[in-house]
């Protein structure tokens, strides 16, 4: 063997190696949503986990029950007078959206105020709203652990039956399997348009 052919067929053998080394120990799609990734959590933080809760109809249902598939996850009350309905309608503009492409995606409202939002009130609600929407709720400690596990923030906010409750307001695209994909803002700085698009992202290549 020559000199030459000595060289390529060792470096043949080094970029066979690295090849095969990458397709084991590189992650499996690692690079699956990097056109959809628009923004990232701060820190790297974990958002979702287990919950155990009861949906508008009465059952109880954990997230297993509940996500399914490419899910859209909010944290909201019934009682809320702007900013809840805004955001919920915007998810549920997104959801019709995508379902005209052939997109399934499910959208879900647990409630931060369970003292007002019980199975009744959600079940009137989802009623009014949309007929995929899921509504959740459950006991203080459940609603607190849910929201506990997706990082979200709420607070009574005055006395009385006329109360406001202070809360974050991120829609949360989770799925079974990859857990949370994206996040999007209140409606005042994510419209429909721009999210649904993005949402067609990730689920084009889940």
């Amino acid at each position: 063997m020559t000199r030459t052919a000595a060289l390529l067929a060792g470096t043949a053998l080094v970029v066979g190696l690295a090849a095969t080394a990458a397709v084991v120990l590189w992650p499996r799609d690692a690079d699956r949503f990097a056109d959809c990734r628009t923004a990232a959590i701060a820190g790297g933080a974990a958002i979702g986990g287990p919950f155990t809760l009861t949906d508008h109809t009465g059952r109880e249902v954990t997230e297993a029950d509940v996500i399914t598939g490419p899910t859209l996850v909010y944290f909201g009350y019934t009682y809320c007078p702007d900013v809840c309905p805004l955001d919920t309608t915007r998810n549920l503009d997104v959801v019709d959206r995508l379902a005209e492409r052939g997109m399934e995606v499910k959208p879900v409202f647990i409630t931060i105020d369970p003292a007002r939002d019980t199975v009744e009130a959600l079940a009137e609600y989802v009623g009014y709203l949309h007929e995929d929407l899921v509504g959740l709720t459950g006991t203080d400690d459940q609603i607190a652990a849910a929201s506990k596990a997706y990082k979200t923030y709420y607070a009574k906010n005055g006395e009385g039956e006329d109360y406001l409750m202070d809360h974050s307001t991120f829609t949360y695209l989770m799925d079974p399997e990859e857990g949370l994909l994206a996040y999007y803002r209140t409606a005042g700085q994510e419209e429909a348009d721009a999210m649904a698009e993005n949402v067609a992202c990730y689920v084009e290549r889940l």
